[in-house]
């Protein structure tokens, strides 16, 4: 189990790189027009009347807000796209930093959500092109009496956009910057307009002061909750991270530039919208201008700039279709990641022999995206796009703190978020924040985004979790009893001292009433085919015979897998997540040096210090006496103290120790006994309090004068003492080394970023 930390995340040949290898021809302006297209969209002229209707001009406040609260996730996609620059954004990174199944199901609800985008932007051009051939004189009937004509427009626009794709990214890019440089210019021109009609509507500077917050705060963040989505275009921008020059320069900047652009953009049409108008009815700007809701910006300027609702609906269309060709791009980019990293059909990361882009992806894309656009009702599911969207950037922040602990320097970063990891934290609870509220006020669309999310673990499950073992980690024996037991328990495989963790598993499966896994791994360098593996395998199966004899004569249950892969912690992941494994026994040092490992597992852990280890677990048999054992308990009360207490416990029934515990507490707190499990608070166990200081190094010494006086034979401890991590923290790990005894680090499974979130939160309300 070597820590891929030391080397950054890496792939084999051919996976991800190779025959998978997008191009890069993208520059840092097509990027930029990337993501203006994808924030602006159609929204800034859509989804801006009605905000305004919500909170009249203090929907320039509201706008300044959500790009503040932006701010905080897009340094942390500026920072992973400078690190990890390749196609799959938010996907890529979760895969690398959160637990399965999270991978897959992110990846799921982003392709969902682009394609989604994608067909909303459809359906609004088709909206716009067939407005103004009504007014062209168009007839408004259905073409062969079947096929409206608004929607068989949205699917050519689909259809045309997928073929600019598949065409090539260069195509893609200068198609996508002439759109959107349009966009802008007529953004502009209409701006300008509006500055130039200030002049004749003398006091519009009241409209600043006596037209703000009609709605007061609630109606402030209904607006922020309706225009938030608008700024998510840095999720696009990062996909195009395989086929853009210097990503690691290029990439931060585009998202910030992009991002400032659009948030003033927004900004000066707004202000333009209210100062400039002056109504024909005498009411209030923000009134007129609300009460036509989506209309409501066409009807606002037609009122200040000659022919202002036709501009603004060719506005509209060019909008939409910069907007529908930057999601036809990301929605393909996480296909073909998706597919090269087998969470889809691998056939979707094919690349184009001539053209260099991921046509099978981009096609596919492309026809569900026609089909959403013409079948179904958009509205409600593009409001579940923006739950997912959401929940995906609260992985992507969690994901983020746990790659720096994984990788740390080994990473090469152009840009580094600040106060880290303060500003990811932060981020994930507004993300998750503003998803609740929508569960308030939209439950219709988390409820569409929970059926995707379980039908996506549906087939994750049944079929592409699967399909990935098989690529990164097959099987190439599987030894052991056909009968399968609830608990399991696993144990990497040490070709050194193969036994050394089995008396560990035989006490804690008998207590459960469990099975005991070995699992070896035959690692394959990274430029070698995994079938060069399979010469191993017989001789990998024969060094298990001694072991079986072992849980035959203790009557355990075992079974014994031999895998194959590029990477053993993939493989012991896989492992533990296709043989639904409740706890991992392995060796402290080799389990300390993996952060991958520890980040990602999804089990227990017992990580066992024991260099020189004579201890008995098993029941003394009659007439066999035997004085008792020391056993150590050192309890927090943290995430980890529970599985301690409950090691200590199946451990205990033996009848071998004698239990202690060294009880760590607040200074305020001193005196107060912990809750122990009802069994262990039966046993009358000795105790010791160690104050908690705010220095590892004052804390383990005093740890370890508080342990030395029970002269312990065994020490049980959780992953965290205090406030410190046991695995990371030199004081505590020199501690422990000083054990002459040999010593047990618990480790519950929590998700990753959430027991940091929750310390935050406590330390902000003082708890």
């Amino acid at each position: 189990m070597s820590d891929p930390a030391e080397r950054g995340p890496q792939r084999p040949a051919g996976e991800g790189r190779g025959e998978n290898q997008l191009v890069r021809t993208l520059g840092l302006t097509d990027i930029i027009m990337v993501g203006i297209a994808g924030m602006i969209g159609g929204s800034i002229f859509v989804l801006t009347g009605p905000a305004i209707g919500d909170t009249g001009s203090g929907l320039i406040i509201a706008f300044i807000l959500n790009g503040i609260i932006t701010l905080f996730t897009a340094m942390v996609y500026a920072e992973l796209g400078s690190a990890m620059p390749e196609a799959g954004g938010g996907y890529l990174w979760i895969r690398e930093g959160l637990p399965r199944p999270n991978a897959f199901i992110s990846g799921w609800m982003a392709w969902f959500a682009h394609i989604v985008a994608g067909s909303l932007y459809a359906v609004g051009f088709g909206a716009f092109v067939f407005t103004l051939l009504q007014m062209a004189g168009f007839p408004n009937e259905p073409i062969f009496g079947l096929m409206p004509v608004d929607k068989v427009i949205a699917v050519l626009s689909i259809v045309a956009f997928t073929y600019v794709n598949i065409k090539g990214t260069s195509e893609t890019g200068r198609a996508g910057t002439t759109v959107t440089i349009i966009q802008i210019a007529t953004i502009v021109v209409i701006i300008g307009f509006g500055f130039w009609a200030l002049q004749f509507n003398p006091g519009w500077e009241l409209k600043f002061s006596d037209q703000m917050f009609p709605g007061g705060i609630s109606g402030l963040v209904a607006a922020m909750g309706l225009t938030f989505i608008a700024f998510e275009g840095y999720e696009i921008i990062v996909q195009t991270g395989e086929e853009v020059k210097k990503p690691r320069r290029n990439i931060p900047r585009a998202i910030f530039i992009s991002l400032a652009i659009v948030v003033l953009l927004y900004c000066l049409i707004v202000f333009v919208a209210i100062a400039a108008t002056k109504t024909p009815t005498g009411e209030p700007a923000w009134q007129f201008i609300g009460n036509f809701g989506e209309l409501g910006i066409i009807k606002a300027v037609d009122l200040f700039m000659p022919y202002g609702g036709i501009i603004v609906l060719a506005g509209g269309i060019v909008s939409t279709l910069a907007a529908l060709n930057a999601t036809t791009f990301s929605s393909s980019r996480v296909a073909f990641a998706m597919g090269r990293n087998y969470n889809l059909p691998h056939a979707l990361s094919a690349i184009h022999p001539i053209n260099k882009t991921p046509y099978m992806a981009t096609l596919v894309s492309g026809i569900i995206m026609a089909v959403m656009a013409y079948a179904l009702p958009l509205t409600d599911i593009a409001l579940a796009a923006g739950v997912i969207f959401l929940l995906l950037f609260t992985q992507v922040n969690a994901a983020a703190i746990t790659i720096r602990k994984i990788y740390g320097d080994k990473l090469v970063y152009s840009f580094k978020t600040p106060l880290f990891p303060l500003i990811p934290l932060i981020g994930l609870i507004l993300k998750l924040g503003l998803a609740l509220y929508l569960l308030v006020t939209q439950p219709l669309s988390w409820a569409i985004a929970i059926i995707w999310i379980v039908v996506g673990f549906v087939i994750y499950r049944k079929y592409t979790f699967k399909k990935e073992v098989e690529h990164y980690a097959p099987v190439v024996t599987a030894e052991g009893t056909q009968q399968r037991l609830d608990y399991r328990i696993l144990i990497p495989y040490m070709p050194e001292n193969p036994d050394k963790m089995v008396k560990y598993a035989i006490r804690i499966a008998k207590e459960k009433s469990g099975e005991v896994n070995f699992l070896r791994t035959i690692t394959v360098p990274p430029q070698t085919p995994l079938s060069a593996g399979s010469a191993f395998a017989e001789s990998a199966r024969k060094s298990f015979i001694p072991l079986e004899r072992i849980f035959q004569e203790n009557g355990v249950l075992s079974h014994y897998l031999v895998r194959i892969s590029h990477d053993p912690t993939e493989a012991l992941l896989a492992t533990i997540e296709e043989q639904k494994i409740n706890l991992l026994i392995a060796d402290f040092e080799t389990v300390r040096r993996n952060k991958k490992l520890l980040t990602l597992a999804t089990c227990e852990f017992l990580a066992i210090k024991a260099d020189e280890d004579e201890l008995e677990l098993e029941p003394a048999k009659s007439g066999d006496a035997q004085a008792k054992k020391n056993m150590v308990v050192i309890y927090d009360g943290g995430s980890h103290a529970a599985a301690a207490l409950k090691t200590a416990s199946w451990l205990e029934h033996s009848g071998r120790f004698n239990v202690n515990v060294v009880s760590i507490v607040k200074k305020e707190e001193s005196g107060s006994a912990p809750v122990f499990p009802d069994y262990l608070g039966q046993l009358g166990v000795k105790m010791k309090e160690v104050n908690m200081s705010e220095s590892s190094y004052e804390l383990s010494s005093e740890v370890l004068d508080a342990v030395s006086t029970f002269q312990p034979d065994l020490v049980v401890m959780g992953a965290t003492v205090g406030n410190f991590d046991v695995f990371y923290n030199p004081p505590l790990l020199s501690t422990i080394r000083q054990f002459r005894c040999p010593v047990i680090v618990t480790k519950e499974f929590v998700i990753p970023g959430v027991h940091k979130a929750k310390s935050f939160l406590l330390r902000v309300m003082g708890k």
